[in-house]
């Protein structure tokens, strides 16, 4: 039996006889106890997450806050963009997904609430969800403008405590996306780099990022190379720089030898030049945006 408590700020209908932490409903969405994730630049050094979960807490008490990372790269969009990709599918439906990666915080660029199929966002709009984008088959977008969600006054330097964490804590709190701002369909998204063929032998990729073990995780996937991740590949080289080639894929890091540079697919999907308890970062002098050529020579 599904009914709505009789008071006035009731927003959310609720399921008689089912368990109080299965009781969030939104649309279509059942959700366990509310959940709101943080995905930012701001690392651990600053007051700035705590506050964060202060402002979230006394709008949302009942909210479990969980921090997917605060380690992305300083104000790198791209690496925000690969960060929530990689974490948001595995929660439960109607999780809130704060991604605060915000070098034009104070500027005209809007504030969003992104609503997929299972899950919202809520984010600046200047590209840090266009992996989501992709990945989403129906999704709604809205400027958020609606200020009494705001805290007062308002800092032009703090949006992510001032603006996205309480539109967040509504939002868990089961408050409609459609009460926060009109739709839009301008907002800002970004292609992320692809790899090209260069001839028929030679496909040219890039490095997306460096985790923190030092492996070099390159935009190329199983689809774009699939030979290259064959059970017994033909020859082939894969260079990075001048220093190193792997020559050779393996299933595991332990497969390799100490010293080696080999490849794997990694958990992400792509393709890593890595080396067993090494950093291939250190050991060939690449990171981040250094060129890729995977060159099969058994063609």
């Amino acid at each position: 039996m599904l009914f709505c408590l009789d008071v006035p700020s009731c927003d959310v209908p609720y399921f008689v006889g089912v368990p109080e932490n299965l009781q969030v409903q939104r649309g279509n969405r059942l959700a366990r106890t509310a959940i709101i994730t943080l995905t930012t630049d701001f690392g651990l050094n600053d007051h700035f997450i705590g506050a964060m979960k202060g402002v979230m807490l006394e709008i949302a008490p009942e909210a479990q806050i969980i921090d997917i990372s605060h380690a992305v790269q300083p104000f790198d969009i791209l690496d925000g963009a690969l960060t929530i990709s990689q974490a948001y599918s595995y929660f439960p439906s109607g999780t809130v997904h704060m991604v605060i990666v915000d070098p034009g915080v104070g500027t005209a660029r809007r504030p969003v609430i992104l609503a997929g199929e299972r899950h919202l966002f809520v984010a600046p709009d200047n590209g840090v969800l266009s992996l989501i984008y992709d990945r989403e088959e129906r999704i709604s977008v809205r400027h958020v403008t609606a200020e009494h969600y705001f805290l007062q006054p308002r800092s032009n330097t703090f949006h992510a405590r001032d603006i996205f964490s309480p539109v967040a804590a509504y939002l868990a709190k089961g408050i409609d996306p459609d009460r926060f701002g009109e739709e839009i369909t301008d907002y800002v998204r970004f292609s992320a780099p692809r790899p090209k063929p260069v001839d028929e032998r030679t496909l040219r990729g890039v490095v997306l990022k460096v985790d923190r073990f030092g492996n070099l995780v390159t935009n190329i996937t199983a689809q774009d190379a699939p030979q290259l991740f064959e059970a017994t590949p033909p020859a082939f080289k894969i260079a990075i720089g001048s220093k190193a080639q792997a020559t050779r894929m393996c299933t595991s890091y332990a497969e390799g030898a100490p010293g080696e540079v080999f490849g794997i697919l990694g958990s992400m999907g792509f393709l890593e030049v890595a080396t067993n308890r090494g950093s291939a970062h250190q050991l060939l002098g690449a990171g981040k945006g250094s060129e890729v050529n995977v060159v099969m020579e058994g063609r």
